[in-house]
């Protein structure tokens, strides 16, 4: 079965769901323009997922994504953040911060029965997960509601392990790719592997269709990434600087940059591998850092940073999440980026 098929789209494009990044406006153009469209739901609250759910339903009939994180929350470690924000103490005091204000708590929210609920209400036709997959309960839910499942893997572990509990297809995801590692099965950055390496060895690895992921920004990445055996594509960096997206101008304007050549692989913004472009608190405090805290509480302490920082034009404690390969991105209607990714297909 073709993943066109599979997923009930005219093209084998997925827009990567892209948290913090986006809102329901990027995946309903994608969708409209014949690809995958998908609305990232970590970081939305009950209300606000439903209402975002409620826009796409009401400006697309096709086949769209939602897509949710699967990570086990820590239990909160108040010696472990007081360490962390005693790193951070500097820059509070910079920016005149009292670190005494800053509330803990996570950043981001796996998947759950109440998520679920809601997903009841408006029956997506796709459902995809990254840092693994929910428990069984949940994943027996989300297939009695008629939807596909696909999740992220980093390894040919990680793809055999998805491909025995069912998912319908598995998104390769290279090294190259922006945001958070999908990796759950190990810690050890060294499993990483880049996106061709990996496609052709968990192509060979399973039976369901694979779709590549990571480094993927133009006709010509596509259609390489076809001719390796990739059933369809997922695409992220290339759609940030879309007119549909969220970002902000510090966040533009380094994408849009020669900065964005330079990426790493950081855990300082959330506590959990994520690769961004470099920028001043990566290169003060090295991209990986032992005291960060666990994904996802290492997000609230750096937060009022962020917010200070962009209020001057600076990205310098923001998140700039990118894949190594942001020539894609335009500041172009997301339609427009995905027929110029779908010009790959007939390569």
């Amino acid at each position: 079965m073709s993943l066109q098929t599979l997923l009930g789209t005219a093209l084998p494009i997925i827009q990567a769901p892209m948290a913090g990044a986006q809102g329901s406006a990027l995946a309903i153009a994608v969708s409209n323009a014949g690809g995958l469209g998908s609305l990232p739901c970590a970081m939305l609250a009950p209300d606000a997922m439903r209402k975002e759910l409620a826009a796409i339903r009401a400006a697309t009939d096709k086949p769209f994504n939602v897509n949710f994180f699967c990570h086990t929350p820590p239990a909160p470690q108040p010696g472990v953040e007081a360490r962390w924000r005693e790193v951070l103490a500097p820059y509070y005091a910079e920016f005149g911060i009292d670190p005494a204000t800053i509330p803990a708590g996570p950043g981001r929210l796996p998947f759950s029965s109440e998520a679920a609920d809601i997903l009841d209400e408006f029956r997506p036709p796709v459902v995809s997960f990254h840092f693994g997959l929910p428990e069984e309960a949940l994943m027996e839910r989300v297939r009695r509601m008629g939807a596909r499942i696909i999740a992220s893997a980093t390894t040919v572990d990680e793809a055999l392990w998805l491909e025995e509990r069912g998912v319908d297809a598995i998104i390769a995801q290279g090294l190259e790719a922006g945001g958070h590692r999908g990796m759950f099965l190990t810690e050890d950055l060294s499993t990483q592997m880049g996106t061709f390496a990996l496609l052709r060895q968990v192509a060979a690895a399973v039976k369901v269709p694979v779709i590549a992921a990571g480094g993927i920004a133009d006709a010509q990445g596509v259609a390489a990434a076809m001719a390796l055996g990739a059933a369809g594509v997922q695409v992220g960096t290339a759609y940030l600087c879309c007119p549909e997206s969220t970002i902000s101008t510090p966040y533009r304007a380094a994408l849009m940059s020669p900065r964005a050549r330079h990426t790493a692989v950081t855990n300082l913004f959330s506590g959990r591998p994520a690769r961004g472009i470099v920028n001043r608190v990566i290169r003060e405090l090295g991209p990986v850092n032992p005291l960060a805290p666990a994904f996802p509480l290492a997000t609230s302490a750096i937060g009022p940073l962020r917010a200070k920082a962009e209020a001057q034009g600076l990205g310098d404690f923001s998140p700039l999440w990118s894949g190594q390969n942001a020539s894609g991105c335009a500041a172009v209607p997301a339609a427009d980026i995905t027929r110029a990714l779908a010009a790959g297909l007939g390569k």
